[in-house]
C-alpha cells in the first residue's frame, strides 16, 4: 500500500475514534443530576395544594399556594385586594 492511503486510513481511523469520544463525552455531560426547578411559579404542584396559612387566615381559605404568594406580594405593594378598592381608587384620580 502506498504511503499517502495508509495515512489516510490512519487519519481517518482517528477522526472516527475522537468522534466516538466527544460524542461518549456529550451523553456523559447531559447525564448530568440537576436539582428539579423549586421555583413557585413554575411548579403545578402549587397551584393545587392549598395555602398553607388556610386553617389560620380566613382570607386564605380556598386559595391555593401560588395564589397566597401572589396575595402576600400584593398585599405588600399596597395593591387594591377587591373590585371595591379598585373603583374607588380610580374615582380618586
Amino acid at each position: 500500500m502506498k504511503k499517502s492511503t495508509m495515512n489516510t486510513m490512519i487519519g481517518s481511523a482517528l477522526a472516527a475514534g475522537a468522534g466516538v469520544f466527544v460524542f461518549k463525552a456529550f451523553q456523559e455531560k447531559n447525564k448530568l443530576n440537576v436539582p428539579r426547578d423549586i421555583d413557585m411559579r413554575n411548579s403545578n404542584e402549587v397551584d393545587q395544594r392549598e395555602s398553607v396559612e388556610a386553617d389560620v387566615d380566613p382570607a386564605e381559605k380556598g386559595l391555593t399556594q401560588l395564589d397566597s404568594a401572589y396575595r402576600d406580594e400584593w398585599q405588600a405593594n399596597a395593591f387594591p385586594q377587591t373590585h371595591r378598592e379598585l373603583e374607588e381608587l380610580e374615582k380618586e384620580e
